[in-house]
């Protein structure tokens, strides 16, 4: 942990600026040292891991197994880690992010408690000027944004918000110390996928645990279990060949729920007849319903499965009001992020859990002692807000970015996000954004798409110096093709759907455009794609070299 008043002086000038010190700035920074450059991040938290730093909540844990939740480009950090569960916990992966900073020495090339609040190009220059909120002005000739695609916190607009006494806090903001549940009255206020892990760890300890829900969430059990040693020296001795079919995969993923080699189903649920939908509903649980190839695409198969979930809700949820209220019936399975639980469903049935339909009971306001709905005040000791992101854009639009000719981002993407492969864009020279919109992202193991964008970002980068090449950006047709193919890809699938708002839309946010954001086109495919392009001299790309003087 860094004192912010020790933080050494900053430089004025660097090859590289830095926004951000999860897991891609800090495989950035490593990259860029091996290229020789200077490099300065900047990080609003006293320590790195980026995620895994602030979200902290009861219960926070990887959806991804924890041997594929981690960098491939060091053997030895590989071979050295040992990961104590199938899907690691927040303080593990963030032991893991400070392992990797104090083993590689990134710490010293850090500025940590300090944020970003604007970010101008200046053309004559060709250099990015970066202030802070602590009177930094630094300088360089690129900037990369690791500024992580869920890093932007909401809280909903309810009225009342700051007049409540009790203590309040949100799942992507929890206090290092933590927050004394023991024995409280608390309150959750939403379902999406940080409390769905927190509320079976807060009612363990909560004297009486209420949620207010206002979508109901698909989310399937998550089969976590301690990993043995014959785990781990199993998957080491097959690393090379799982990580080379992460980079090809769809999702970036080659082990399942349970640890078992994951494969895209192929059987069709519409395919089987009624007895053997009920024979596989027997066998498989809730995990029936990602086992069929047509369930993503087929809105009838989706109706199918989505039948065969509301009857495993049934089945665990004792209350039928609850469990009716728990079903999702407006949104098909695949239209959200998917969610992995611990005994979430089975939580409801504890006496001293309870649940508030907001599309019956809407919140009215928060009180000085706790929450008022339509059909009265419950008072509480603590509130707990899981209300979600502004995702993908978020982080980039609450800093002043300024291109060509002043040009803000935020101007930019009025009409929604828009770039070339998620990397550049357009009138924005020598900006790189990690994982930005149009990639494959939050849709895939972002481990896999941080060490690919990182990657691509520093040989491009290598190429540009060793071609004397000044200033890198998409040509606005590119863009345009791009942002057409993200469309066209996502078009016919269940994350476009009418009855679908999801955050991957932006719908989650008052005033933001309905786009859907991320590239679902598979990790392998645009990992092709990224490479045929710099491959073809940066297809899409300006490229423009110095000046040569005259005479």
């Amino acid at each position: 942990m860094t004192n912010a008043a020790d933080r050494a002086p900053l430089s004025n000038s660097y090859d590289v600026l830095i926004v951000g010190a999860g897991f891609a700035g800090l495989y950035q920074l490593y990259r860029l040292r091996q290229l020789g450059m200077t490099a300065l991040v900047v990080e609003a938290g006293d320590d790195v891991g980026g995620t895994w730093y602030w979200n902290r909540y009861p219960g926070a844990r990887c959806d991804v197994t924890s041997l594929e939740y981690s960098y491939s480009w060091s053997k030895e950090l590989e071979n050295e880690w040992e990961w104590s569960e199938l899907m690691a916990s927040q303080p593990e992966i963030e032991r893991y992010a400070q392992h990797v900073a104090t083993k590689f020495d990134l710490r010293r090339d850090i500025a940590f408690n300090t944020r970003v609040t604007s970010a101008h190009y200046d053309e004559a220059a060709n250099c990015w000027r970066v202030t802070t909120d602590r009177g930094d002005a630094v300088q360089g000739r690129y900037a990369v944004m690791a500024t992580g695609c869920l890093s932007a916190p909401m809280l909903p607009n309810i009225p009342g918000i700051e007049s409540y006494q009790g203590v309040s806090v949100q799942t992507s903001l929890w206090p290092r110390d933590g927050v004394d549940l023991a024995g409280k009255r608390v309150a959750i206020i939403g379902t999406g996928s940080s409390a769905v892990q927190s509320i079976p760890e807060v009612a363990k300890v909560a004297a009486s645990l209420t949620v207010y829900q206002r979508t109901p969430t698909y989310t399937w059990p998550a089969n976590n279990r301690p990993l043995t040693e014959e785990d781990q020296r199993r998957v080491r001795e097959t690393y090379d060949q799982l990580r080379e079919q992460e980079r090809n995969s769809i999702a970036g993923i080659a082990l399942g729920l349970g640890g078992a080699l994951f494969a895209p189903p192929t059987a069709k649920i519409l395919e089987l007849s009624e007895d053997e939908r009920r024979e596989a509903l027997e066998k498989h649980g809730f995990s029936v319903t990602r086992m069929f190839a047509d369930v993503p695409t087929n809105m009838e198969a989706n109706g199918v499965a989505r039948a065969l979930y509301g009857e495993m809700v049934r089945r665990v949820v004792r209350d039928p009001e609850t469990a009716a209220a728990l079903t999702p019936s407006e949104h098909p399975i695949g239209c959200k992020r998917a969610v992995i639980d611990t005994n979430y469903f089975e939580t409801f049935n504890l006496p001293h859990v309870s649940l508030v339909d907001l599309r019956k009971d809407p919140i009215a306001a928060i009180t000085p002692s706790g929450i008022q709905t339509a059909s009265g005040s419950r008072e509480f000791d603590v509130i707990i807000y899981a209300t979600g992101f502004d995702a993908m854009t978020g982080a980039l639009n609450r800093i002043d970015i300024r291109g060509r000719g002043g040009e803000k981002l935020t101007e930019h993407w009025s009409g929604g996000p828009r770039n070339y492969l998620g990397l550049m864009v357009a009138g924005f020279p020598n900006l790189f954004t990690i994982t930005g919109p149009g990639s494959p992202s939050v849709m895939s193991n972002m481990m896999v798409s941080i060490e690919q964008h990182v990657d691509w970002i520093s040989d491009s980068l290598a190429y540009l110096r060793d071609h004397g090449i000044e200033r890198m950006e998409p040509a606005i047709e590119a863009e345009d093709r791009w942002v057409d193919h993200v469309n066209n890809v996502a078009s016919g699938t269940m994350y476009v759907a009418e009855s679908c708002h999801s955050w991957y839309l932006g719908e989650n946010v008052p005033g933001k455009i309905r786009q859907f954001m991320p590239y679902i086109g598979g990790v392998g495919r645009y990992r092709a794609k990224c490479d045929e392009i710099a491959a073809n001299g940066y297809e899409g790309f300006i490229l423009e070299k110095a000046a040569v003087p005259a005479g």
